[in-house]
């Protein structure tokens, strides 16, 4: 998954500004280079297996220069309102009526990472937070995580 964030004032949404160079497949990188994301600062995000082998099939049909996903004129990125308008487009086809903003699946990201396990401090450097509050907010989005841990008094030994 390609972590999208919101648009911001006059920023890009980073997904609509990722270059061609900002895909790092070598298998001691795999990851997405996002430049200029939150907090103006750049950073990695994941880039899997199964994205990669879309990416690189998209790339075999449409040879983007520099833009991975260029505008129609293909001298620039994909402006904001297109990929808004291809996620709901997208939230439409998969039958999801209450869809919300794009920015969603900046959370979906974030919580989905929290539910398989991955520690705070990880899924902080992904995001780009600079405090690790900020991360701790997507805690009570994981509801799986509350619920399906094991008590401690259920680790200790019963009597003899």
């Amino acid at each position: 998954m390609v972590t999208i964030g919101t648009v911001r004032g006059n920023q890009a949404t980073p997904v609509c500004t990722l270059q061609v160079a900002d895909i790092e497949s070598a298998p001691d990188r795999m990851c997405i280079k996002v430049r200029q994301a939150k907090g103006g600062k750049d950073r990695y995000t994941l880039l899997s297996p199964r994205l990669l082998a879309g990416l690189r099939t998209y790339w075999h049909v449409f040879r983007p220069p520099r833009w991975l996903f260029p505008n129609g004129s293909g001298d620039g990125p994909m402006g904001d309102q297109t990929a808004q308008r291809m996620y709901y487009a997208a939230c439409d086809a998969a039958g999801l009526t209450d869809a919300a903003g794009i920015h969603t699946l900046r959370h979906s990201f974030a919580t989905h990472l929290l539910e398989a396990g991955v520690d705070l401090h990880t899924i902080q450097r992904l995001l780009g937070h600079g405090h690790v509050g900020t991360t701790m907010r997507y805690l009570h989005l994981a509801q799986q995580r509350l619920t399906g841990t094991a008590s401690p008094l259920d680790l200790l030994e019963p009597p003899r």
